[in-house]
């Protein structure tokens, strides 16, 4: 027999729910056909990679693509402030 490679689930996370919600919780698990543990980490894991998608990377259109190659290749702008900025010594290092 083989060995289940699927990592151990060891945490726990507990939830307070209307009757209302979990009403409609277990219906939606009962009409998916699968356990509640799976129903719960499937959709909470989908909800969460949905919320991060467009800190942890981003798509963009060929056009949208194309704009964002040329405002990256443009020449650098030598901006006198931002000069003087970074200049400047950092408040976050101790001397």
């Amino acid at each position: 027999m083989a060995a289940d490679t699927r990592p151990r689930r060891s945490e726990r996370i507990e939830v307070r729910l209307t009757p209302a919600d979990r009403s409609l919780i277990d219906r939606a698990v009962n009409a998916n056909g699968t356990q509640l543990t799976e129903f719960v980490i499937t959709h909470l894991t989908i909800a969460a990679r949905r919320v991060l998608a467009d800190r942890d990377e981003f798509t963009l259109s060929p056009q949208a693509s194309q704009a964002w190659e040329e405002i990256n290749n443009r020449p650098a702008q030598d901006l006198a402030g931002l000069r003087a900025l970074m200049a400047r010594p950092s408040p976050f290092v101790d001397e």
